[in-house]
């Protein structure tokens, strides 16, 4: 269990082939020329799995020495780093989230549980849940709620607002998000937006689409 993808578990070979079949925006479209011949480069040099593959990019001496391979260099090593890094959102403060009670919020705070990925495994069973709320003298609920918004968060490109749309639509659970149907989905969130003026302009229907297939890659460990 854990809030993260486990990157180890991921070959390079599975990661190819994800690249190779999954919607990506223009600005990624990089990815699917010369799949074969990047990727097969990566293993012929011993990269087994997308965690040694960050680990590798994360090196200057190893980065550089990567970029000056022929089907390596441009920026496709860059692209492909900041890609990489996305499958490890950063966690959302548990304080930026509204409607939860400040006392909640300060309660887990002196207990230095402050973001996402802190609570996260002090909220996956249900007892677990009881115990934290019964131990620091908080409203059950708030923490209920923290869990939902918790598993949303570990979702590629959610931040603590986009949470809290898909909570309010009843889409609260990465479970929920990765069974949805893109188009209605779409459709949803782009009339809660308008009709709640969260921000100019709507999300795009490939946006949702990368919403479902990034939570389809998440474990399932938390407990309903």
């Amino acid at each position: 269990m854990g809030y993260y993808i486990d990157l180890e578990k991921i070959t390079i070979d599975d990661y190819r082939i994800k690249l190779g079949s999954v919607y990506l925006p223009p600005g990624r479209m990089i990815f699917k020329e010369k799949l074969d011949e990047r990727f097969g480069y990566f293993k012929s040099v011993g990269i087994k799995n997308v965690k040694e593959l960050i680990e590798v990019l994360r090196k200057k001496d190893k980065y550089a020495e990567l970029s000056k391979v022929d089907c390596l260099s441009g920026d496709y090593l860059t692209i492909l780093f900041k890609e990489l890094n996305s499958t490890l959102p950063k966690p959302n403060k548990l304080a930026d989230f509204v409607g939860i009670s400040k006392n909640t919020f300060d309660k887990l705070e002196k207990t230095g549980i402050t973001n996402t990925e802190k609570i996260y495994n002090k909220v996956i069973k249900k007892s677990d849940r009881q115990k934290l709320a019964d131990s620091l003298g908080i409203d059950l609920q708030d923490i209920i709620e923290l869990t939902r918004l918790t598993d949303l968060s570990r979702i590629k490109w959610v931040g603590v607002t986009y949470a809290q749309m898909l909570y309010a639509l009843g889409v609260d659970t990465v479970k929920k998000v990765s069974g949805s149907d893109p188009i209605d989905l779409h459709a949803r969130i782009n009339q809660m937006i308008k009709e709640n003026n969260i921000f100019k302009g709507a999300k795009g229907l490939n946006d949702v689409k990368i919403l479902i297939e990034s939570a389809n890659e998440l474990p399932l460990d938390i407990e309903y």
